[in-house]
């Protein structure tokens, strides 16, 4: 029982740790494994090679996710809370990246969602020592959740001017100029107001291209509106978060000032003017 309990440790610090040399051939290993799969899905999804390499394609793929499945299990098992990992971030990325093969045995196609596997890579942070990327992430990620309410309220109003402007336009052009229903009105108003202009339908009459080259002028503001939300709330983050002392090893909130050591890792805290 004793060395069962030794094995599991030394394959948890192996699989979760990244602070000694096994630990480290382990990541790299697996960033590797993972790149050359992704690879091999994207091969594969070309005609040309499919044609050539099928089989080959083929066997690779499965040979990886019985390689990523054996991986999966061993986490589960190691893991200190297995529950946990499993609905933690990396837990369900893990399990998404072998879960599309397995289905493609019953819905034939499914397995060129492998991609989701790049995903995984982003454990190359934690390998290379670059957390501090992450916690520059946590900030974006943060101000845009702080944004969430006012972008949302923006584009409802965007969506409900498409609507109207969609209606507008079946009215004015009718279906000989394309617009046979108020849908494809307002998909017409959501592609214009977008700025993207797909060109397959467009307003042939004066007062339609009047109110067309009106939506495209406000179109603009889809862009600044919702950038100028976000900087806002980056700006005010930026402020509050140079009050706080933060970790340099862990991609942890920020801590009071007054804070010496992080609550999560036990690293000695940096000042906020750092």
């Amino acid at each position: 029982m004793k060395e069962q309990s030794t094995l599991r440790q030394r394959l948890r610090h192996i699989i979760f740790d990244y602070d000694t040399q096994p630990a480290k051939t382990f990541d790299l290993a697996l960033i590797v494994a993972i790149s050359c799969s992704v690879l091999i899905v994207m091969l594969d999804s070309v005609g040309e090679l499919h044609a050539l390499y099928g089989p080959l394609f083929l066997r690779l793929e499965w040979f990886f996710t019985f390689l990523f499945s054996i991986e999966y299990l061993l986490r589960i098992y190691t893991a200190k809370s297995a529950p946990r990992y499993m609905r933690s971030f990396f837990g369900i990325i893990d399990v998404l990246s072998i879960f599309p093969t397995w289905l493609s045995l019953f819905i034939p196609g499914t397995q060129y969602l492998l991609v989701i596997r790049f995903f995984r890579v982003l454990r190359i942070f934690r390998l290379l020592k670059l957390m501090q990327y992450v916690k520059e992430a946590n900030f974006v990620r943060d101000s845009i959740t702080a944004s969430a309410r006012k972008i949302f309220v923006f584009l409802f109003f965007v969506f409900v001017l498409a609507s109207i402007v969609g209606g507008l336009m079946y009215m004015i052009e009718g279906e000989e100029n394309g617009f046979r229903s108020i849908p494809e009105g307002i998909y017409w108003a959501i592609v214009t107001v977008t700025t993207v202009g797909y060109g397959d339908i467009s307003p042939q009459t004066p007062i339609g291209r009047v109110l067309a080259a009106l939506l495209m002028i406000t179109g603009y503001s889809v862009i600044a509106v919702p950038t100028g939300i976000v900087t806002s709330e980056m700006s005010a983050l930026r402020r509050e978060g140079r009050k706080s002392a933060y970790c340099p090893n862990c991609p942890s909130a920020s801590h009071p000032e007054d804070s010496r050591f992080c609550r999560f890792c036990g690293t000695a805290l940096r000042p906020p003017e750092e």
